[in-house]
């Protein structure tokens, strides 16, 4: 019985209470509580639905779409070139920028290649080179993130995965150029965070960010792989959760259906806010931006009640 069906019936219920002259308002109330609490479930399981969905454009899509001349660059210059992390120059609107994304694959094959997105140590180190000539050269940085998180494997261990993440969140945070990062799809905790530090951090309407997967989280705290769904709204990964508690600074809104169903029109809003942004904070001073930036990060989770 879907969330329609449900208030129809409890509008029937409190319409016979009044003519029974039953006082059942707390009764009914709490019924509505649970509905109300259903319907909000449904809506974010839809965002994560759409977040992950199969055709759902990934970075390169937008890269080829949004930006001139794009040049790939790869390696760490430590261990090797990890391909779940994409970056190199290009042009936009004429402005010479870096470009850093975390890219997911379509095929088995091209899932093999990329890890599914999920970046090893490798990644974020190259990731971390090339924001430093971006620094170096004076060219801002563009992120595009969309990962449900970084590897947890072994060798990336072995290889310091946390430290990686830790020195990109360290240096990203006093970088001398413009950054602007946006999360097309899933932002997955330290994967994400590795590389959405920036002045500004948009969120597609339909993309999620959270510190755990709404299936790790129903296993872990919910003791229930089984009540993802559940898990999802309690976590608040959606773009109106996390603006609200202005983790981000906007949402770019997705062409109806979600941004899969025109990824042309999807990348031309994307661009527009991109070039407008760009236009604004490569006329700031470096220290100013280094400035602001820290102090929105040391805000984040303060709350008052």
């Amino acid at each position: 019985m879907n969330t329609e069906t449900l208030r129809k019936k409890l509008q029937e219920f409190r319409t016979l209470a009044e003519a029974s002259g039953l006082d059942a308002r707390e009764e009914l109330a709490q019924l509505e509580n649970k509905i109300l609490s259903s319907s909000r479930t449904e809506a974010t399981w839809k965002r994560v639905e759409l977040a992950r969905h199969p055709k759902r454009p990934y970075s390169l899509d937008y890269i080829n779409r949004i930006f001139d001349n794009f040049m790939e660059l790869h390696g760490d210059r430590c261990y090797g070139d990890d391909p779940s992390i994409v970056g190199g120059l290009g042009f936009l609107d004429g402005r010479p920028v870096t470009i850093i994304a975390s890219q997911k694959g379509r095929t088995l094959k091209e899932n093999m290649l990329r890890n599914h997105g999920m970046a090893n140590p490798e990644g974020y180190r190259k990731a971390l080179r090339l924001a430093r000539a971006a620094e170096k050269f004076h060219r801002p940085i563009i992120t595009f993130v969309d990962t449900s998180g970084a590897y947890p494997g072994l060798g990336a261990e072995e290889r310091g995965i946390g430290e990686a993440i830790a020195h990109n969140l360290r240096d990203f945070s006093q970088l001398k150029t413009p950054i602007i990062c946006i999360i097309i799809g899933e932002g997955g905790s330290g994967g994400a965070l590795g590389i959405s530090v920036g002045d500004k951090i948009y969120m597609l309407e339909n993309a999620i960010y959270s510190v755990i997967s709404p299936e790790g989280c129903a296993s872990i705290l919910l003791r229930d792989a089984t009540k993802a769904k559940d898990a999802a709204a309690m976590l608040k990964i959606t773009s109106a959760d996390l603006l609200e508690f202005k983790v981000i600074n906007g949402i770019i809104a997705e062409p109806e259906g979600g941004a899969h169903c025109d990824p042309g029109a999807m990348a031309k809003t994307i661009k527009d806010i991109l070039v407008n942004d760009l236009s604004s904070l490569c006329g700031r001073n470096p220290e100013v931006l280094v400035r602001y930036r820290n102090l929105k990060i040391q805000k984040a989770g303060h709350w008052k009640e």
